[in-house]
């Protein structure tokens, strides 16, 4: 393999007014220590294409000891891979050694009988290390001794065609990290490029390596996919790509079954409201998030149980217990956002009914606005009667007491078997409490 193409300051257009006074901290006195100094990955990628980076790593010859013993302010962290982070306040610059070859005797590589990195700690050279990097627009090494960018592959020519390009063989690389193929997707659409076609091939048939991943990390993993603007696209990649199975199970196979058009135009509606709420600098939660891809399942459940003789209140949730338990399997979802997601979809069957003291208490409770939003849009997408949602609508434009009078003038929602006998004892119907 030959040398690198270096790509002189005149030859590029990143400059360091782009670079947080915090990342040339650390790359100035790295180089004034002696040690060599890049800054690499996503922050190089994205000022090439003029964005405006979060982060920016760092990559350097010298170990996280003697990075340690350079910045007071300095952590390590890492089992897998070792690290160490700079803090700044709330700014972290990460800093990682220069990764080497194994050499076939004590290195510290661990790899999974498929093939999966578990741990690597061998440190190597510049010329090593870019063979260690995923996809060759985060193979970019900007050097700050000179200002230039060196370039071992077809970065540049790959950042000029927006193609997202694996660095050596796609198979093999995806199975080191098969979260590679979701890192292809999220930056593919996040940076609207397309994935090479050799990096593209494989994804079909190794998407059943993402079971090995721990769930936490497939959680995080679909944050970035879909809490990034851009949830409407990541999710027709993933089904282009066949990776919603691996994910969604439940949801995937509605989306295969005869009502799948009509599932998919929910999902793609509910993570369009993502969308609009990322664009306006509005906040999401995985809540709702997770409520929208799950939904399909948990509402087909509901009404088998809802069919079966349950309420439909008690059907929503038990059918969301079922769901959720079954997902933490595979992507995690931490129960301080699954508890009120079914608490929300619950209030779903509650939300139709729409008189006396139970609306509201309704109105009243804190999952409410959510809630609603999401009655909302399975409104618009024809599953629930649009004059229920007006009905709450106005409700809400109302003053309190206002409230309070529309509430009354309607009065109690009347129960089955007619008016309850004066003085007699209040009985419940069949089947238990009304939801």
């Amino acid at each position: 393999m030959g040398g690198p193409i270096i790509v002189p300051r005149s030859a590029h257009n990143i400059s360091r007014n782009g670079i947080s006074e915090n990342a040339l901290k650390v790359l100035y006195r790295l180089k004034g220590a002696g040690y060599a100094a890049y800054l690499v990955g996503g922050g190089v990628r994205d000022l090439l294409l003029e964005l405006h980076p979060k982060d920016f790593d760092i990559v350097t010859d010298a170990h996280p000891e003697q990075v340690r013993h350079l910045f007071r302010n300095c952590h390590l962290v890492g089992r897998r891979f070792r690290l160490a982070h700079v803090r700044f306040g709330r700014d972290i610059i990460e800093v990682a050694t220069f990764r080497g070859v194994a050499n076939g005797g004590s290195d510290d590589r661990e790899h999974s009988d498929s093939g999966r990195i578990l741990r690597d700690n061998v440190y190597g050279t510049l010329d090593e290390d870019i063979w260690r990097r995923d996809f060759t627009v985060n193979a970019l090494y900007y050097n700050i001794a000179d200002f230039s960018i060196v370039d071992y592959t077809t970065g540049m020519e790959d950042i000029r065609n927006r193609a997202m390009r694996l660095i050596g063989d796609p198979e093999q690389r995806y199975r080191e990290d098969p979260v590679r193929m979701l890192r292809a997707v999220r930056l593919a659409v996040k940076l609207d490029f397309t994935i090479a076609p050799e990096s593209a091939a494989p994804i079909r048939t190794l998407g059943g390596l993402l079971a090995e991943v721990p769930p936490a990390r497939l959680f995080d993993e679909l944050l970035k996919l879909f809490q990034a603007g851009h949830a409407v696209r990541s999710f027709e990649m993933l089904a282009h790509y066949d990776l919603l199975r691996y994910l969604f199970p439940g949801t995937a196979a509605y989306l295969a079954g005869p009502d799948g058009s009509r599932v998919a135009a929910f999902i793609k509606a509910g993570l369009g409201t993502t969308d609009e709420r990322v664009r306006a600098n509005k906040p999401i939660t995985p809540m709702f998030l997770f409520a929208i891809l799950l939904w399909p399942e948990i509402s087909g459940r509901a009404a088998e149980l809802e069919a079966a003789g349950d309420s439909a209140s008690r059907a929503l949730v038990v059918a969301a217990l079922e769901v959720v338990a079954h997902q933490q399997a595979l992507t995690a979802l931490p129960r301080r956002f699954s508890s009120p997601m079914v608490e929300m979809l619950a209030m779903q069957a509650r939300l139709v009914k729409t008189r006396g003291t139970r609306a509201q208490r309704l109105l009243g409770q804190k999952l409410f606005r959510a809630a609603y939003d999401f009655l909302l849009l399975r409104s618009r997408c024809g599953a629930v009667d649009p004059a229920v949602v007006e009905w709450w609508t106005n409700l809400q434009a109302l003053p309190s007491e206002e409230q309070r009078e529309v509430l009354e003038e309607q009065g109690p929602a009347r129960r089955r078997g007619g008016r309850r006998r004066r003085g007699g004892r209040r009985r419940a119907p069949a089947g238990g409490a009304t939801p």
